[in-house]
């Protein structure tokens, strides 16, 4: 029996698609980061009960955090951006947290900006909040660990190759670390980093989506926490490609997932449809339910999957839309992406 509802909501499921296709299913990702990196920092004397802790989010990480503290004792206060939606909102405010939003953006890196700069004000007027700098801080990394362990143990002694949305840069970057560890180095874990257009993490910024950005992946500022040499491969997706690729994997495999979700299945189908050795293993952040209105209700227009394919680049200069494929190769960061 779980001693608090974050156990139950953090553990992933591992949902078999096909043969070398698996979904990590979680319904909120970020609470078991979330609760790993609170838990060492309390163990290590860097914060206490009673403390708050602080931090910016579109969404995701403000209720993992939230969730966190109402476990462990801790105020909680988010600095977050216009998408942190209602269900969101009213369950940060049962769970005793604090959101301050910031004015509404159509630039993301406008709002990514004005997020940080008042996450400095408050330190600044109260020393005594911990920024948990969820995008800088590899303490994120810690919860991962036994998802790994998962991985490996549901999936046998068999190569992997792992595909999922780069936000913060902790959860791939965590998943390929510890499937890594102990490997032969001809059995080595591909990890494969899926981006939305206009992000400087991967050097996609001067590509515009029409449509939307993909919310909790991508950003307009440097994150410390990507260790972009730990990707194989990296995949940019719009929004109509994202879309089609959530609207298949609920008609196919019943599985409701965010649009970052539907982003990472349809580079997974592709990575094992190209690589038959390999079993391939597809990160579904979060549930669709934010994505009701906007993704779903508009599945009339999603593309037949067998009909996208991404267009191969060499370098970030050829990126193009709906959807682009490079081999990255442990490249270091671009030069935007520098910390």
């Amino acid at each position: 029996m779980d001693a608090h509802v974050a156990d139950a909501v953090g553990r992933p499921d591992l949902v078999r698609l096909d043969d070398r296709l698996i979904c990590l299913r979680f319904e909120t990702m970020k609470v078991l980061s979330a609760d790993a990196a609170v838990r060492r920092l309390l163990a290590d004397g860097a914060v206490a009960p009673g403390d708050t802790l602080l931090d910016s989010s579109s969404g995701i990480y403000a209720y993992a955090l939230a969730l966190a503290c109402h476990r462990h004792g801790m105020r909680c206060h988010i600095v977050g951006s216009t998408t942190v939606d209602e269900a969101v909102r009213v369950q940060l405010e049962l769970l005793g947290a604090t959101l301050e939003r910031m004015p509404p953006s159509s630039d993301l890196k406008l709002d990514q900006s004005r997020r940080v700069a008042r996450i400095r004000e408050l330190l600044e007027a109260d020393p005594r909040l911990h920024w948990m700098r969820q995008y800088h801080d590899d303490v994120h990394y810690l919860g991962y660990r036994p998802v790994a362990d998962a991985i490996r143990s549901a999936a046998g002694p068999v190569p992997l190759t792992v595909v999922g949305g780069v936000g913060s840069g902790a959860s791939t970057g965590a998943l390929g670390r510890f499937l890594r560890a102990g490997e032969p180095p001809g059995e080595r874990t591909r990890l494969a980093g899926v981006q939305p257009f206009g992000s400087v993490t991967f050097g996609s910024e001067h590509v515009h989506d029409p449509e939307i950005i993909i919310a909790g992946i991508g950003s307009s500022i440097p994150f410390g926490n990507v260790d972009h040499g730990g990707y194989d491969s990296v995949h940019w997706t719009g929004f109509t490609a994202a879309l089609s690729g959530s609207v298949d994997l609920m008609r196919r495999h019943a599985v409701f997932a965010g649009l970052s979700s539907g982003a990472a299945y349809l580079a997974a189908r592709w990575e094992r449809a190209h690589d038959p050795s390999r079993t391939v293993v597809v990160v579904a952040a979060d549930t669709g339910h934010r994505y009701l209105h906007s993704v779903f209700a508009r599945h009339g227009e999603a593309t037949p999957l067998d009909e996208l394919e991404p267009v191969p680049v060499r370098h970030t200069g050829e990126l193009a839309l709906p959807w682009s494929r490079m081999e990255w190769a442990g490249a270091p960061a671009p030069t935007l992406a520098s910390t």
